[in-house]
């Protein structure tokens, strides 16, 4: 009977040892869930502030800052992975801490996200392409393009070869057009004042003509456009090269500022997104697009838009690629809308 005795205490004890395991797991658990997960919280707080103060990261050495800026939107990558780290993870903190950056995404590119707006009054539809000088199928591009009847084009990238062959399919609907080196404006309305602009960087010493500058005369007002490619950039181990793109952007905002006429229509590849402080010489001037990401480049797979329509006096609406040509660059498309003359400007 005794040992029958003995038996159930050590029964008893052993489920009351169990249960103080069990709730001992249970405090700790609860302590976790508020604990837990801080290196995904310091992840996020660094990823907000990368967002938000981005300007502060040096470009030097390696223009790292200018690397950074290229493919900020992609942060937003960054954050989604973050959250399905957090969830996982069952993280309070960082699912409080992830708040900060969502917040930056959404300040910077969360208006690209909206819908087009109407058309306007006074709009003219733009349309800007790297054709690349390796296109096997320049017909075919030339053709995409004026189908869908922009009422400017801008091209980079011409070659003597495939000059013919744009001019010969674009000329029915675009009967002004004007070539400088290797960039080409089309257009349904006038030409005049063509004009060659000198953009090269002072440590390139062959023969290099890759801007030129126009006066479109529109039904409404006369138009500065401008058609430009801007040097490429490397990525390297030790950051971007993009001395030289930096130089030209430089030379063409000068031109840009210089510009008589108010109404500034800039078209071009400037290898390099809006977000570049290496284009703050054109953007600190320039409207960009409202909306749409329209990431152009490279076509296979587009992590970036480094084609890019701006304008002075007027604004860019919604920009969209168009379908894949025979070049690495996807063509893209924005409507312009043009907005009031200052007093005293003529129409």
């Amino acid at each position: 009977m005794a040992e029958r005795d003995t038996g159930a205490v050590a029964v008893k004890t052993a489920t009351l040892r169990g249960t103080r395991r069990w709730s001992a797991s249970g405090k700790a658990s609860d302590r976790s869930s508020c604990t837990r997960g801080r290196v995904l919280a310091a992840s996020a707080v660094l990823t907000a502030v990368l967002l938000a103060f981005h300007r502060l990261v040096p470009n030097s050495p390696g223009h790292l800052g200018s690397l950074l800026e290229s493919f900020l939107p992609w942060s937003g990558l960054v954050i989604t992975m973050l959250l399905g780290l957090a969830l996982l993870r069952r993280s309070a903190v960082a699912l409080v801490a992830l708040l900060l950056p969502v917040a930056a995404w959404t300040y910077l590119f969360g208006g690209l996200l909206l819908p087009a707006a109407k058309p306007g009054a006074h709009d003219l539809v733009v349309v800007q392409h790297n054709v690349s000088d390796e296109n096997t199928d320049p017909a075919g591009t030339a053709r995409s393009l004026a189908d869908a009847e922009p009422d400017l084009i801008g091209l980079e990238e011409l070659v003597p070869s495939a000059l013919p062959v744009y001019e010969r399919i674009l000329a029915p609907r675009y009967p002004h057009h004007a070539v400088v080196g290797t960039v080409g404006l089309w257009s349904k309305h006038p030409l005049t004042e063509v004009q060659k602009l000198d953009i090269k960087p002072a440590g390139i010493t062959e023969p290099w003509s890759r801007a030129l500058r126009a006066v479109v005369r529109t039904q409404h007002r006369e138009i500065a456009v401008f058609i430009a490619h801007l040097p490429s950039v490397r990525v390297h181990a030790s950051g971007l090269a993009s001395s030289w793109r930096d130089e030209s952007a430089g030379l063409l905002g000068k031109a840009v500022a210089a510009e008589k006429p108010h109404t500034v229509i800039l078209l071009g590849d400037f290898n390099s997104t809006v977000d570049d402080r290496g284009l703050t010489p054109l953007t600190s001037q320039m409207n960009v697009p409202a909306r749409g990401f329209a990431f152009s480049f490279p076509s296979p797979f587009p992590l970036a838009r480094i084609d890019q329509i701006m304008a002075r006096s007027a604004t860019v609406g919604h920009i969209r690629t168009l379908p894949p040509t025979g070049s690495d660059h996807l063509p893209v498309i924005a409507r312009i809308t043009l907005g009031p003359l200052p007093s005293g400007a003529e129409e």
